[in-house]
């Protein structure tokens, strides 16, 4: 049985959105969310900093962006959509990346889902 790659249903380069789900408590922190990541957030929209500040979900949030930004450098924070749970115990980010490539999106989406904080990547 041979295994062959799927041809992609995308044509790149497209803006592509993906939502990363995590809870806002309850979940470790990896040493690796640093002091850098503060400038990442730092950027995004104050209203959205003011959100996440009351309702928690700072560092999952810094932790998306850093994962975001590294696999799509031309990611605009500013349009960082951010949906908290019901009851704030989940957090729902959706970044619309340009993805280029298939293997883009797959090594982004692989970061995403290895991270402990990061519930579910769509």
């Amino acid at each position: 049985m041979s295994s062959s790659v799927q041809p992609s249903l995308i044509e790149y380069p497209c803006d592509f959105p993906v939502k990363i789900m995590g809870r806002v408590d309850g979940l470790p922190v990896k040493p690796s969310v640093s002091q850098k990541s503060d400038a990442i957030l730092s950027a995004a929209d104050d209203s959205i900093a003011a959100v996440l500040a009351e309702h928690g979900g700072q560092e999952f949030t810094r932790a998306v962006l850093m994962i975001v930004k590294r696999h799509a450098p031309d990611f605009d924070e500013s349009n960082l959509e951010v949906k908290f749970s019901r009851k704030n115990r989940y957090l729902s980010l959706t970044c619309t990346v340009r993805a280029v490539s298939r293997e883009q999106l797959d090594a982004l989406y692989q970061e995403l889902c290895d991270h402990p904080m990061v519930v579910m990547a769509l």
